[in-house]
């Protein structure tokens, strides 16, 4: 299978590295000169390209699959929707009027879309109510990964990822230290971020459809911090209820993350047939636990 990862970062390079291993033909897109290395540093092909550029594009060679994840950079809503709506759209378009165009799109989304069910479960069936305007964009974008490449002949396909972290992105210190405020987390490691990829795709998964990614476990922020702490042999760290930060000078942006809380669930996925690597946190942190540990003095 050929595959083609637009905006190939911390995720795609994973997924890149997987499906190289397993052999696969994977092609890395990034628009800068640092992202071209970071893609051969991983092992494979690495094309020059802007999802916003559909002349671009031509670069990159026809593929079975393109997996859209590109980022925004944290901007703000209208940079979101400039990649996100418009960047998709543009791929989509272009890849979709080739002679040879491919079968399947996965656009990687968030689980931001849900916006706040005060700490009961979601899946894939639950409505969509997005708190921010980025959020609200996240979700135009999964609404034009299903619809417009249906319109293409391409089976579209959402993978709705959760707190990505992994080497590198534990932010391990902030929990340890504190204060945490309340609420839930719902994480998926970087690499069953992109195995789930990996596998919707190779095992042919999911056509048309949208699946949460998320591990095992959704967890309390303060049952967390406190867990982190006693592995790294710390104190446990202070907490803060809802109420207390928000009386801190907070974005509007920040409010609205702060009030919103859910718990994800994976049975779509399990039920499907994936094999975690890290089916919870006290997996996927135990390295960085103990390179915290062994850290000198």
């Amino acid at each position: 299978m050929n595959v083609a990862i637009l905006g190939c970062g911390y995720v795609g390079l994973e997924l890149g590295r997987q499906l190289t291993e397993r052999g696969h033909r994977a092609i890395g897109v990034r628009r800068s000169d640092d992202g071209l290395a970071e893609i051969e540093d991983a092992g494979f092909e690495a094309v020059r390209a802007d999802v916003t550029d559909a002349d671009s594009l031509d670069a990159v060679p026809d593929a079975d699959a393109v997996v859209f994840a590109a980022s925004s950079g944290g901007r703000d809503a209208e940079a979101a929707r400039e990649v996100y709506v418009e960047g998709l759209r543009t791929a989509i378009d272009h890849f979709g009027a080739r002679e040879n165009s491919p079968e399947r799109l996965v656009y990687t989304s968030s689980t931001g879309v849900y916006g706040d069910h005060g700490g009961d479960w979601v899946d894939e069936e639950t409505p969509l109510d997005p708190t921010t305007d980025k959020t609200e964009v996240l979700a135009e974008a999964e609404r034009v990964a299903l619809e417009a490449t249906a319109d293409r002949g391409i089976d579209g396909t959402v993978a709705r990822l959760a707190g990505i972290y992994g080497p590198g992105r534990t932010r391990l210190e902030r929990y340890v230290e504190g204060p945490v405020t309340e609420g839930y987390l719902n994480m998926i490691h970087r690499d069953d971020a992109a195995g789930a990829v990996r596998f919707l795709l190779t095992e042919d998964h999911a056509r048309g459809e949208t699946v949460l990614v998320v591990d095992d476990e959704p967890v309390s922020k303060w049952t967390f911090a406190d867990w982190l702490a006693d592995e790294c042999g710390e104190d446990r760290p202070p907490k803060q209820t809802t109420e207390e930060r928000l009386d801190d000078d907070l974005s509007e942006r920040v409010r609205r993350r702060l009030v919103t809380s859910k718990r994800c669930s994976n049975e779509k996925l399990r039920g499907l047939g994936y094999e975690f690597r890290y089916p919870t946190y006290r997996e996927g942190y135990r390295d960085e636990i103990e390179a915290y540990r062994n850290q000198p003095a």
